[in-house]
């Protein structure tokens, strides 16, 4: 008996939605840094799909400057015992 296969594949392409949760801003701030040509751009994927390069999303985030602001204060609900 043959046993299917089980591959875990990185995807190339991410859509809006997964570029926003990986670096943590909106998807209107995603677009407004594209159109001010301060993020990397879609590419077509299809005749009506774009969608970003994962390698460019991830060397745009590693490329931000390190911020000297201080971490925000914990706003974790404390819990009544």
């Amino acid at each position: 008996m043959t046993r299917p296969i089980s591959v875990d594949v990185e995807p190339i392409f991410i859509e809006l939605p997964v570029v926003s949760k990986i670096v943590s801003l909106g998807e209107s701030t995603v677009q407004k840094l594209v159109r001010e040509e301060q993020f990397p751009k879609p590419r077509q994927t299809s005749d009506r799909r774009v969608g970003w390069l994962l390698r460019e999303v991830r060397e745009w985030a590693e490329a931000r400057p390190v911020s000297d602001l201080p971490p925000p204060a914990n706003t974790g609900k404390k819990s009544r015992a």
